[in-house]
């Protein structure tokens, strides 16, 4: 009886000292001094969907002459000013915005659609990419630009295929046909080359919050950079992952990993460093290849893309390609906004002038070569986004990522036996460099989540039963918030 007594007095102790926090981490944080960019465009995102409203109530003749006309117009100011470079603060690509605004709508409500506004989209991405090597992308003029057209755009070309037929949806868009001499592979009707960039969204919580939780917020969370065997060609992906730092994948692992969307990013041709040596990215990505295997590089949770002895998804292509004299991310990425400040440092991240993932499509160092999109999964990506976004106004409001104190002394134990399994190589439950505290705060921030969005799901099942069609983006954003005032 003593002995039990004894043991339960020591279980009791334990128990009391696994519960005392662990020391706040004192690693100076990094933070930017910008102004996160807003639409602020509540009355356009209103007439746009009244526009969608009133042209599904056209007769399908009468729609698609109207398409046809405003099609002729967009494509004629295009045509006109596309041999022309212009400056990031021009009001051309004001027009060509508008332009394309004003026809989305009504393509969206058309029965038999054409690929029309992929062709325009895919046009215009490629003459901002060229005019945009002459712009100082670090100005406030030229990230608002890059930032309106490349993502305000595919905004509305996903709210189009969004309505539309299955038949009528396009997984995979051409972009550039950017030459590159490295060996090559086909992925997903893609041709990817040795040394390319796959920027992609993964269908995590976390995704969700890297590719939203930034100044501009995107639609990328994750970075590959992809090597091919020259012998073999077989293809690999060298990437960083919580879970495991610093891996290679092979194309049947890169796939299996949930993807929601990827965009293939390779460097121009016409840089000279590559004109010297083409076959300077696929030495980039063999470099990167064998230092992944030479070396275990843990996760940088910090996000310091100055210090290589860890990394994160962003760094391994922009410390591969920096050894060899090109810089990515011309311009850092910045997060401003205090809530989300707050929220990434209870994941332990402490530099806030970073290299975020979604900022790579705007780098003029990169051609756009094309992008695919899941189709089963578009409107899901589009839900997760708008929870985000929600989220992420309560943060601004000053809530805080929190957790059970008593789940505490249990998550220690796991976090103990997940250090057992790393070091015989293997996974744990908590990833190597995230303590206890912060897997319950993930956990909570998870929970949270997943709440939100069967809420505000419900909501945009309703809305789609009511009116016939899949609520816009702005709606779900809308419905999310009513959700977390519930």
């Amino acid at each position: 009886m003593k002995k039990i007594y004894l043991l339960l007095k020591i279980l009791g102790i334990l128990y009391v000292l696994l519960l005392i926090p662990s020391p706040q981490d004192k690693t100076p944080i990094q933070t930017a001094s910008k102004t996160p960019f807003t639409w602020n465009q509540d009355s356009l995102w209103k007439n746009l969907e009244n526009r969608f409203i009133t042209a599904r109530a056209l007769s399908s003749i009468k729609r698609d002459s109207m398409v046809g006309k405003l099609c002729d117009e967009a494509d004629l100011l295009l045509t006109t000013y596309m041999d022309t470079v212009y400056s990031a603060d021009s009001k051309i690509y004001d027009s060509i915005e508008h332009a394309f605004f004003r026809i989305a709508p009504v393509i969206a409500a058309q029965e038999k659609k054409s690929d029309w506004h992929l062709r325009y989209y895919n046009s215009v991405r490629q003459k901002l990419k060229k005019d945009s090597r002459l712009w100082d992308m670090s100005a406030t003029s030229a990230r608002h630009t890059s930032y309106r057209i490349l993502y305000g755009m595919r905004a509305a070309v996903e709210e189009i295929l969004l309505q539309s037929d299955k038949d009528e949806f396009t997984s995979t868009m051409s972009v550039t046909d950017a030459p590159s001499r490295t060996p090559s592979i086909d992925v997903l009707g893609i041709k990817v080359h040795s040394g390319d960039l796959l920027v992609s969204r993964g269908g995590a919580e976390v995704s969700a919050f890297i590719s939203r939780g930034n100044d501009y917020p995107g639609n990328f969370s994750h970075v590959a950079l992809v090597y091919i065997d020259e012998e073999s060609n077989t293809p690999y992906f060298v990437e960083a992952h919580i879970e495991k730092g610093v891996a290679i994948a092979s194309l049947d692992s890169y796939l299996k990993d949930k993807k929601l969307r990827f965009m293939v990013m390779r460097p121009r041709s016409d840089l000279p460093e590559i004109q010297l040596n083409p076959m300077l990215p696929h030495e980039v990505s063999e470099f990167m290849y064998e230092e992944a295997q030479k070396r275990y590089i843990p996760y940088d949770f910090k996000m310091d893309y100055r210090d290589a002895s860890a990394m994160f998804c962003s760094e391994v292509g922009s410390f591969a390609y920096k050894r060899y004299g090109i810089s990515l991310w011309e311009f850092e990425s910045t997060i401003s906004s205090n809530g989300i400040i707050n929220w990434l440092s209870a994941f332990g991240v402490a530099n806030f002038v970073t290299q975020m993932p979604s900022d790579l499509e705007y780098d003029p160092m990169l051609s756009i070569v094309a992008e695919w999109i899941d189709k089963d999964v578009l409107f899901q990506d589009h839900l997760d986004n708008a929870v985000m976004d929600a989220l992420i106004s309560l943060a601004n409001s000053g809530e805080e990522l929190s957790y059970s104190i008593w789940a505490l002394p249990l998550a220690r134990v796991v976090k103990l036996y997940s250090s057992v399994l790393n070091l015989f190589g293997k996974e744990g439950v908590i990833p190597k460099g995230m303590n206890a505290q912060t897997a319950l705060k993930n956990n909570y921030f998870v929970a949270l989540f997943q709440d939100l969005k069967s809420r505000t799901l419900k909501k945009a099942e309703r809305f789609e039963m009511e009116n016939g069609y899949l609520p816009p983006y702005w709606q779900l954003v809308q419905f999310a918030e009513a959700s977390l005032a519930e």
